[in-house]
Order: structure tokens, then C-alpha cells, then sequence
């Protein structure tokens, strides 16, 4: 499979959107969080609808800024009229593969964009070019196949997810991104090689519980079009595994823990 295909499987549609907007920098890229200080000139790929980026935005204050780029224009324009007010802040449609920056950021970061791609060494080494001398990428991804729901989600589901993955590898996407980014980071050239376990596990107990184990059952919904168009999935199968899955979420469902890493490197030449 070429770029094109990975790109147009990455596209997000439907209930997925959702998940963007309530995403924020200290819930769900802690270690950038961690790590921004006022001043500073950050570049953040795959921004979305731009929530994280307001919080970078926040974290660095008005003698820092930040610019959010990502491929779909719907998502910019969203960012745009939702977080432009807000001082330091500039969004732009880009490319992950062709970032027109070199040497401009003290930070260039993504969060849950590398497992979208087909190439994602040649997207880290662009945004290693983007950083400045003594900067640093920072990158936050997931490793799908390490995924871990208690107790098990309906059979449904498990087919589902099996054939989502397999959708995803097809395209040329690594499921299993998040094990392989210090590997790539070395290939790319970085230094000062860093990893922090970021795992994601919600628990019946927390108060956003059933939205955030719900994002399967959004995927099924928005995905699965996509599946069945490409051959996949029948819509059967995909309207059931989310009628099921959501049945077994408020009955059944007690925890989700989705593996994520933080892995960062400085660029010293």
C-alpha cells in the first residue's frame, strides 16, 4: 500500500471527532506537559481540532508559541474557530512528510498521528529537521496490539478489533508503533534517547469512564463504514459489535488500559 491509502484510512469521520475535543495537554500528552516552559517555540503535528495546542499555547505564555498543523482542513478550521483567540497560537494545513520549517522550534511533538502513518521514520525525521539545534521531538503513540479491557468485550468486538488492525497493518500502518519509536528515534539520528510509559486505563470509578472505554464503540461506528467500503467488515458485523459492545459497557465493562509511551530524543546537528 502506498501513502495515499494510509492517508485516506487515517481520515477521521463521525463520532471520532469527538474524541479531539476532549483530549487536553495535561490529560493526554503528560510528558510535554512535563516539560514546556514559558518561551518556548513549539510545532505540534497532527494538532486536530487544536486542543492540546491551546494547552501548549497556555503552558509557554505570550512570549512563547505554538503552531498546530495537520492534513485535514475541516480539523484546522475547527482549531481555528475554537482556539485562535487565543494569544502565541497559529494553526496551519501541512503535511506531516513535507513540514516546510528547519531549525525554527525548541519542541516539535505529536501525539497519536505516527500510528496513522505508512512512513513514520521519514515523518520524525522531517520534524527532527523542523527543531532547532538542541531541540527536541517528542512523541506519544500507542502499541494497539497491547490493548487490555477487564473483564472481555463481546466476541463482537473482539472480531472487530481483530479486522481493524489488520485494516490498519494492510495500509502499512504499525499497530505496534509505540515498542519501535526508540529504534526509529536512533535511526533518525537523535541523542539523549528518552522513554515514559504514558499508559492510558480508565477505571469504572472514574467519573469519564463510560466515555473514554467508549471510544470502541465510536470506532466501530465510524471506522467500520470505512472497513466495509474497503472489504473488511460487513455492516452487520460492525453495528453489532457497537450495539454489543455498548450493552457490555454499562453492564459488564470495569477497566480499559491502552499502552502508550512517551519517547523524546534531542537533535544535536
Amino acid at each position: 500500500m502506498d501513502i495515499n491509502t494510509a492517508h485516506n484510512r487515517a481520515e477521521l469521520s463521525g463520532k471520532l471527532t469527538n474524541v479531539l475535543d476532549a483530549r487536553s495537554l495535561t490529560n493526554s500528552h503528560k510528558r510535554l506537559a512535563d516539560i514546556l516552559t514559558t518561551g518556548m517555540k513549539v510545532l505540534d503535528v497532527g494538532c486536530g481540532t487544536g486542543a492540546i495546542t491551546r494547552g501548549i499555547a497556555e503552558a509557554v505564555g505570550p512570549t512563547g508559541c505554538v503552531i498546530g498543523m495537520d492534513s485535514n482542513p475541516n480539523l484546522i478550521d475547527k482549531a481555528r474557530q475554537t482556539h485562535g483567540n487565543i494569544p502565541g497560537i497559529a494553526f496551519e494545513t501541512g503535511d506531516s512528510y513535507n513540514i516546510p520549517y528547519e531549525g525554527v522550534f525548541d519542541i516539535v511533538t505529536s501525539a497519536r498521528v505516527l500510528v496513522w502513518l505508512s512512513e513514520p521514520l521519514q515523518a520524525l525525521s522531517r520534524m527532527k529537521s523542523a527543531a532547532k539545534v538542541g531541540g527536541r521531538v517528542v512523541i506519544a503513540d500507542y502499541n494497539h496490539e497491547k490493548i487490555c479491557w477487564e473483564p472481555q468485550p463481546p466476541s463482537s468486538m473482539l472480531s472487530f478489533y481483530s479486522a481493524y488492525l489488520k485494516w490498519r497493518s494492510d495500509a502499512g500502518m504499525d499497530n505496534a508503533i509505540a515498542d519501535h519509536l526508540p529504534h526509529m528515534f536512533h535511526t533518525a539520528g537523535f541523542k539523549n534517547i528518552t522513554v515514559t510509559p504514558h499508559h492510558e486505563v480508565t477505571n469504572r470509578t472514574n467519573p469519564d469512564f463510560l466515555a473514554r472505554i467508549g471510544i470502541w464503540a465510536d470506532t466501530a461506528s465510524s471506522r467500520g463504514v470505512q472497513m466495509e467500503k474497503d472489504g473488511y467488515i460487513t455492516k452487520h458485523e460492525y453495528v453489532t459489535a457497537e450495539n454489543e459492545y455498548r450493552e457490555w459497557m454499562l453492564q459488564d465493562a470495569q477497566s480499559l488500559s491502552m499502552y502508550m509511551l512517551a519517547v523524546e530524543g534531542v537533535r544535536l546537528s
